[in-house]
């Protein structure tokens, strides 16, 4: 079944409503659990990358506390949406697992392997940066400026946070979110989007997580695909360079002309990719 059709599955998680979905079941020994970016619901995940990869995997998408369809809230801390991803995978009975995270996604990736590293097989870090890394917690300024121009023009604010502002962005931007949008279309299986709210608080988290010290990452002893686009505007792509000399069992992808949504844009390459990674 392709990802525009899967339904949502719920669970209940200390008294909580957490909504998820999964495609590929039974198709690796480990599920590769998907964790998505800022403001993003699961109906935000490319349906074109999502197909590609259950082609191989057991792949689970979900929407944390206080996003999209689930219930609960939005934590001031990234460190605290770690936990509220871990205890969503205990209520899964998820033991161990390969994890993938873009964007903000990466960010709390990386404090669940800090807070259990064991549970974590393989680690994908996209589009993202470490804790205190460059401009990180200039995320929230930009975020804004680009939601601003998109406004102005009538387009997805994704046009300029995830692809390059040229004309071939534009294109790549248009081809990626038309996919999207095809899900979109089936409101029997739409996501609730964000709310304002949520919204704010996640802006805060990863400003928050961007002041502190910087991280040296010695606790990612697992072997760590990061990928970006070498155009990364929204979390400078110096960051995938400097995670990459910072965690030992590191591989770095950059993609050309390509920016914050990378994956998106090289949706086919990076699928075999992380197959290769995975089966590594």
């Amino acid at each position: 079944m392709s990802y525009i059709n899967t339904e949502n599955k719920v669970i209940d998680v200390k008294n909580t409503k957490i909504v998820y979905r999964e495609l590929g079941m039974g198709k690796s020994q480990y599920q590769l659990v998907m964790l998505t970016h800022l403001s993003a619901t699961f109906d935000n995940w490319d349906p074109l990358l999502l197909d590609l990869l259950a082609q191989n995997h057991h792949v689970i998408v979900l929407d944390l506390p206080g996003v999209g369809a689930s219930e609960g809230k939005v934590p001031p801390k990234i460190e605290l949406m770690a936990q509220q991803a871990i205890d969503i995978f205990d209520a899964l009975g998820l033991e161990k697992i390969n994890l993938l995270g873009l964007s903000m996604g990466g960010m709390v990736a990386q404090e669940i392997v800090r807070l259990r590293g064991q549970m974590v097989n393989k680690l994908i870090l996209a589009g993202t940066g470490p804790r205190g890394g460059y401009e990180v917690d200039k995320v929230t300024g930009k975020t804004f400026r680009y939601m601003i121009r998109a406004a102005f023009e009538r387009v997805d604010p994704k046009r300029y946070i995830f692809y390059t502002h040229d004309d071939q962005g534009a294109r790549e931007a248009q081809q990626v979110l038309s996919r999207m949008g095809e899900r979109a279309e089936k409101s029997s299986v739409r996501d609730k989007e964000i709310s304002v709210g949520s919204f704010i608080r996640q802006l805060k988290a990863i400003k928050r997580w961007g002041k502190e010290a910087e991280d040296n990452l010695s606790f990612i002893t697992q072997p760590t695909l990061i990928v970006n686009g070498d155009q990364d505007m929204q979390v400078p792509t110096q960051n995938s360079y400097d995670m990459h000399d910072k965690i030992s069992q590191s591989e770095l992808v950059i993609y050309p002309q390509a920016g914050h949504g990378s994956i998106f844009q090289y949706a086919q390459q990076f699928a075999h990719k992380v197959q290769a990674f995975l089966n590594a």
